[in-house]
């Protein structure tokens, strides 16, 4: 025996009842937009008075020979309009991606990649007309990656080629980021003698970017036992390091204006240089072994990528000066 289903329930108004209502507005009159519809006035009345019924409110004032439409009237139609384009505008957005655009990309960004070259390539993307949203989020160190992995982006610039590589994942080598020792000119370690040993650093604060993964343990440079200042950004732990406020590690790029201008010292030290190796990476989707190849927004922002010289500007990360 099978068990009856609810009859889904139709909705009071439709388009086509909009359209209506609307043409009896324009026209002044039952009889006016009746004929501007093609219809017999008993049957735009009849439609009238269903919605009316449906509404359980006065839709057309009647008096004087003429339909005006009533306040509560007035705004259906105003709000009707407003859902109707709403309503267009999915309607074309759900066929564009059906030719194979997402409808979101969400790019994953490290701090040392460049904002402004990362922004570059978003003008681009949106010069196309694409129905795809972009959305960008800021991680740091394992935090990167993390979001790759949990499902929050499609895509992650700037992830540390320091493992293997997790199943389900395509990733590329984008390049790699030299760091250098760097102190104000006032800070006592820009005087000491050069090549600053581990214990020299260890008796001054660092200046650590605070890691975006769920662990949130990943550090480097930090000597056993040192003072800490922990900081969320880069840009928050260049200017920290501006004021004197501690010592430490940061991308080239970002600090050779900065060592140029006297405003930062670079110190030599006994430590192995740091070398970031760094990539991107993206997700291959649920058709492992056999991936389904990616949407047509991923697919362009990988194109982009294999271009040398815009991996190289995305780690010319640069200070941001509009920041501070």
């Amino acid at each position: 025996m099978s068990i009856p289903q609810d009859p889904i329930p139709k909705p009071a108004l439709g388009p086509q009842d909009m359209a209506l209502l609307a043409a009896v507005q324009r026209h002044g009159s039952l009889a006016a937009a009746a004929r501007a519809l093609g219809l017999v006035p008993s049957a735009l009345t009849y439609r009238v008075r269903r919605m009316e019924e449906a509404l359980d409110v006065l839709l057309l004032d009647r008096h004087g020979g003429r339909a005006r439409p009533t306040p509560a009237c007035e705004e259906l139609l105003r709000a009707g309009t407003e859902l109707l384009q709403q309503w267009e505008a999915l309607a074309q957005r759900v066929r564009r991606i059906a030719t194979g655009w997402e409808a979101e990309l969400t790019i994953a960004a490290d701090a040392v990649i460049d904002p402004r070259t990362l922004l570059e390539l978003c003008e681009r993307f949106v010069a196309l007309g694409a129905p795809t949203r972009l959305r960008l989020r800021s991680e740091t160190l394992s935090g990167t990656l993390q979001a790759l992995l949990a499902g929050h982006a499609d895509l992650a610039l700037g992830v540390l080629l320091d493992g293997p590589v997790p199943g389900g994942v395509g990733c590329a080598p984008l390049g790699e980021v030299a760091f250098v020792f760097v102190v104000a000119p006032h800070h006592p370690l820009a005087r000491a003698s050069a090549p600053l040993t581990p214990q020299q650093i260890r008796a001054h604060r660092i200046v650590a970017v605070a890691d975006s993964g769920a662990g949130g343990g990943l550090t480097y440079g930090v000597q056993p036992g040192q003072d800490v200042l922990t900081v969320p950004t880069l840009e928050w732990k260049l200017q920290a390091q501006l004021r004197g406020l501690g010592c430490g590690w940061l991308p080239q790029p970002m600090v050779q204006p900065y060592v140029d201008s006297g405003r930062l010292v670079a110190c030599a030290t006994t430590l192995p240089p740091r070398q970031a190796r760094t990539g991107y990476a993206w997700r291959l989707g649920a058709a492992n072994p056999h991936p389904a190849p990616p949407g047509r927004a991923l697919a362009w922002w990988l194109q982009q990528l294999a271009d040398e010289r815009t991996r190289a500007a995305l780690l010319r990360c640069r200070p941001n000066a509009m920041l501070w």
